[in-house]
């Protein structure tokens, strides 16, 4: 396995790259700065759910000298290889980030390998800067999924730091080069958005006291102006995958599709508010940040798996998953998704999500997520055994003896303790 090449330098001896192109100011700028450096860039545009007009951004593309553009449809592979993974590991980043941006990173990667591949490149480039976390998770994944392929950087390349120094040299080149940018040197806030997610970050949210509006909110009400009716809904899983969901019970809308279910929940999750984030969060390069996310459909089902496991799933291998999935939240976050270490971790969760099969009832009311009722052909709750009214095969005289054999250590620990133990002056 061959090494990364180092970042492009001065000229790019007409080498081809294919760029993860979004058409925003900074990737305008160095679609243009590559062709100057003698690259032939092929404009890589991935649709990972986010609302784009993606015909409109192709054609800008094409106008500002892409050799070649391409557009990929990636949703349905990203909710089922990805987020749905993710979901089912209860992978939360400091236990509250769902992980929206983290997850779309690896999909993205992938696809770019693939084009790369199909159009005979020599490497795949980003533009993600060297203070983020975005850089790292593109860049390990190029490494796993193609290490023979150059990494083009510009963001850590010493002459593209020269030239541009922040957002007014990169509007000023735009200008000079004629690349028309919806972006203006006063901007607000930086956003990213897929099918799990919006993120808000940067501008004015760099300042951790600051509040953010409710008109920055793009996927969901503010829980304020939230429908005052709740709206229940009925999900069916099967092995901790969403199989269908049921909208308000009997006439209500129904979907089945893997796609489609998740659409749905976003739908209603946000018209209910449901999913936002406001946090402060340690970056994989040391930097701390403030992230506002919002996350309606993936924050409803982690609340419903979360309930069906609790009858479904065995208590010790419940435990173990939650021991391993901090790690599991944290390989995802830090980009480590083609890792063999990630290999193990999602080998053990899919054992563990075997049989986690049934239907959790689910109320939505402004800005919560309430479970009302579940079951499972695979349950392990025994309402005889549990009851408080009748035995139900259970002899409570074993306690006795089951609550001396946990104590034995207890008493000798506080036995020794008390030897241990020194008297206070004028204590007898």
């Amino acid at each position: 396995m061959s090494e990364n090449p180092s970042p492009p330098t001065a000229s790019g001896d007409g080498r081809k790259v294919v760029l993860a192109y979004s058409g925003g100011l900074d990737t305008a700028c160095i679609l243009r700065w590559l062709q100057d450096r003698g690259y032939e860039v092929v404009a890589f545009i991935a649709d990972v759910g986010q609302e784009e007009d993606f015909d409109a951004v192709a054609k800008t593309a094409e106008t500002r000298g892409a050799a070649e553009v391409h557009v990929v449809d990636l949703k349905r592979e990203f909710v089922t290889d990805y987020i749905y993974p993710a979901i089912a590991g209860n992978a939360i980043y400091e236990n509250r980030y769902l992980l929206g941006t983290s997850l779309a990173r690896p999909v993205i990667a992938r696809a770019q390998v693939r084009v790369a591949r199909q159009v005979g490149a020599t490497a795949v480039g980003h533009g993600a800067t060297g203070k983020g976390n975005d850089q790292v998770r593109f860049e390990l994944a190029y490494a796993a999924l193609a290490p023979d392929l150059e990494v083009v950087a510009p963001w850590k390349d010493p002459e593209f730091l020269a030239r541009f120094r922040g957002r007014p040299d990169l509007l000023a080149y735009a200008d000079e080069h004629n690349l028309e940018v919806e972006a203006t040197a006063a901007k607000p806030f930086s956003s990213d958005e897929n099918l799990m997610h919006r993120s808000y970050e940067a501008g004015v949210l760099e300042d951790p006291w600051s509040e953010p509006n409710d008109d920055m909110f793009h996927l969901t009400r503010s829980p304020r102006d939230a429908p005052d009716r709740p709206t229940r809904l009925e999900i069916t899983f099967r092995d901790a995958v969403p199989v269908r969901v049921e909208v308000d019970g009997k006439g209500g809308r129904v979907e089945e599709g893997p796609l489609a279910i998740f659409e749905l929940l976003n739908e209603v999750g946000g018209m209910h508010g449901v999913g936002r984030v406001d946090m402060v969060e340690n970056r994989f390069v040391g930097i701390k940040s403030r992230g506002v996310y919002e996350t309606p459909g993936g924050t409803v089902l982690h609340h419903a798996l979360r309930d069906l496991e609790g009858i479904a799933m065995d208590r010790e291998v419940l435990r173990l998953r939650d021991m391993l999935s901090p790690k599991f939240s944290q390989l995802i976050y830090n980009g480590f998704w083609f890792s063999p270490e990630m290999d193990f971790i999602r080998a053990a969760f899919a054992q563990s999500e075997k049989l986690i099969d049934g239907q959790v009832r689910l109320e939505l009311y402004k800005g919560n997520v309430r479970a009302l009722a579940r079951r499972s052909p695979s349950s392990l709750y025994d309402q005889e055994l549990s009851s408080m009214d009748v035995a139900g095969g259970y002899d409570q005289t074993d306690a006795q003896g089951f609550i001396r054999i946990n104590a034995i250590r207890l008493t000798a620990h506080n036995v020794i303790l008390g030897q241990s133990e020194t008297p206070e002056d004028g204590e007898a």
